[in-house]
């Protein structure tokens, strides 16, 4: 199914390719800032060398502004490649059903074509987007920053290697019983795009024939079943942000307390500590919701 896929992409190749390495650039520049104002809190700020503290400032101004222009530039080409693939999909989609024999015009009906071509296309351009942006951004922002957390203090950084596990685990639960459950609805989209089509087709006869309120009930059982199944499942999804809090603010006050220890005794920096604080945003934090999956999920259970 990829690689059928993949076929549409044709003339964006090159935007799908150009983004990923803007995020890369991104997430480089983003990482190291907490590592500048690191630098800059212990050697200028502490030390009062105004000198150092203009010249590290400026680099950190040079550096954001980089990663606003690489961050502008991958949105810039992951929406053009995006929205190319999904042009060129339901082209190919369209000159395919012109192609289908009766048989498969038989099995097919038309509300699930329509489905197909409209709301699932939507679908695959919004998740070949994410791939291009957050499928890169988010585990190369949790590798530079594991790196560079664990360059500023090994020791408080192994707190990090203990948490990853278990939000991966969360996660991996949460979708366990949230897919079934979006599955279900999409199936059912099909159902209630045959209802509105057919009552627009036939609204004469049922107007005839005084079927308004068979009609209305019609559509009234569809749209509370998929109500009822968005419900469900956005009762699991709803998970994510506590369980995502839970770990963040455990790793936050374990880092409080083991790194106290270590200022008292000379072993780690108060600009440092800033910079692990700023690394548990990056690591947690940002890459739990710029996870492709927990960002499908989220967008599917808003619709």
């Amino acid at each position: 199914m990829v690689k059928t896929l993949a076929k549409s992409i044709r003339e964006y190749k090159v935007a799908s390719i150009i983004t990923p390495i803007f995020i890369v650039g991104e997430v480089i520049l983003e990482v190291l800032i907490p590592y500048l104002m690191a630098d800059l809190i212990d050697n200028g700020i502490d030390k009062g060398d105004m000198d150092y503290i203009w010249k590290l400032g400026l680099v950190l101004a040079l550096v954001a502004l980089a990663s606003l222009v690489f961050s502008a530039l991958a949105g810039k080409y992951a929406a053009v490649a995006s929205a190319g693939f999904a042009k060129n999909l339901r082209h190919d989609m369209f000159y395919r059903i012109q192609q289908y024999s009766f048989a498969n015009i038989d099995k097919f009906s038309a509300a699930g074509l329509v489905t197909r071509m409209t709301t699932d296309v939507t679908n695959v351009q919004n998740a070949y987007q994410m791939i291009l942006r957050m499928a890169f951004r988010a585990p190369f922002m949790m590798i530079f920053a594991m790196v560079m957390s664990f360059r500023v203090n090994a020791s408080l950084s192994w707190i990090f290697v203990i948490f990853i596990p278990i939000i991966a685990l969360a996660l991996g639960i949460i979708i366990r019983f949230a897919h079934p459950v979006f599955s279900r609805v999409f199936k059912k989209y099909d159902r209630l795009n045959s209802i509105v089509q057919e009552n627009l087709h036939g609204i004469r006869v049922v107007k005839s024939f005084v079927r308004e309120e068979h009609e209305t009930e019609k559509f009234k059982t569809v749209s509370e079943e998929i109500y009822q199944d968005f419900s469900k499942a956005e009762k699991i999804v709803s998970f994510n942000m506590p369980v995502m809090q839970l770990c963040v603010y455990a790793c936050i006050l374990l880092i409080s307390w083991f790194a106290a220890r270590l200022i008292v005794f000379g072993d780690m920096t108060t600009g440092e500590l800033a910079s692990m604080m700023t690394y548990i945003m990056q690591i947690l934090i940002k890459c739990w919701k710029k996870c492709p999956t927990c960002r499908n999920l989220h967008s599917r259970s808003r619709k």
